[in-house]
């Protein structure tokens, strides 16, 4: 309650937008992708906090993504289908479960409709092979750190990562993960150390940011091309990141104009094509 709102992280500015909807009396509320950054905890707080406003004289609506957090909040299920950009299709509401199966198949059994070619399938792949002898990768370390804020303090011990793997940071919202990958990627610096500065691990490195709100008055092709027209012009490049991306489908569109999912694509091509190590 303290803190100032431009000090609040992804997942706390979610709970705080939330929070402000829910203590309105309204006849409809809207909740647009509300579990987007939050915790594994805080999404079912936030659910729990959602099913909590229906009464009989009331209707909620809810946009979201996530599947299981769909399962258990919802009572009625629309899918929406089309092509992203040029235009979209609402289904008829149906209940929880024929409604996420519609989705995933990508087909309609009372209309008899398929809008994809293709099922979506989650498959539990097994862990990754561990390193054989012989082979090297590179190592680097960053040291034990420390960033105080206004009524928050991040410690880190002192640790390594290695060339060809992926690291997950796991952990509630407002706990420094953001923090912590900044300092790794030079755009926040650690406190000093008795008035010395704190030697980080000379790499380079492809941030891609939490919160991608942009105020750019371009197209995204002229985005594209102004800072990374280089890889752009890679056919290896269009194949395995443009792509599966789909981002040569939005080359024509106002940046300022793109939807949260549209800015993460946005985002994610423009890391994917800086070289880092």
């Amino acid at each position: 309650m303290d803190r100032n709102v431009s000090d609040l992280s992804g997942g706390e500015l979610q709970r705080f937008a939330i929070a402000a909807r829910a203590m309105e009396n309204a006849d409809i509320y809207m909740f647009d992708e509300p579990s987007c950054y939050l915790d594994v905890k805080q999404r079912l707080k936030a659910a729990q906090v959602i099913r909590s406003l229906l009464h009989p004289k009331n209707y909620v609506i809810v946009v979201e993504h996530d599947l299981s957090i769909l399962d258990y909040l919802s009572d009625y299920i629309c899918c929406l289908y089309g092509t992203p950009g040029a235009y979209g299709v609402v289904t008829l509401p149906s209940s929880v479960r024929e409604g996420i199966n519609i989705f995933l198949n990508g087909f309609i059994p009372s209309e008899n409709m398929r809008f994809r070619e293709e099922k979506l399938t989650f498959r539990v792949t097994e862990s990754a092979e561990e390193i054989t002898e012989g082979e090297t990768y590179q190592s680097y370390k960053y040291p034990n750190m420390v960033k105080t804020r206004t009524g928050f303090k991040l410690s880190v011990m002192k640790g390594s990562f290695n060339d060809s793997q992926i690291i997950v940071l796991l952990g509630e919202n407002g706990t420094g993960k953001t923090t912590f990958i900044r300092m790794l990627a030079g755009r926040v610096k650690p406190d000093k150390v008795r008035d010395k500065e704190i030697d980080m691990p000379a790499c380079t490195v492809s941030y891609k940011p939490q919160e991608l709100i942009s105020k750019i008055s371009s197209t995204v092709r002229e985005l594209l091309q102004k800072k990374i027209y280089g890889s752009c012009s890679q056919a290896q490049f269009r194949s395995d990141v443009m792509k599966p991306l789909k981002i040569e489908e939005l080359m024509d569109r106002q940046v300022a104009n793109l939807s949260g999912g549209e800015g993460v694509t946005k985002g994610c091509t423009l890391s994917l094509s800086r070289k880092a190590c």
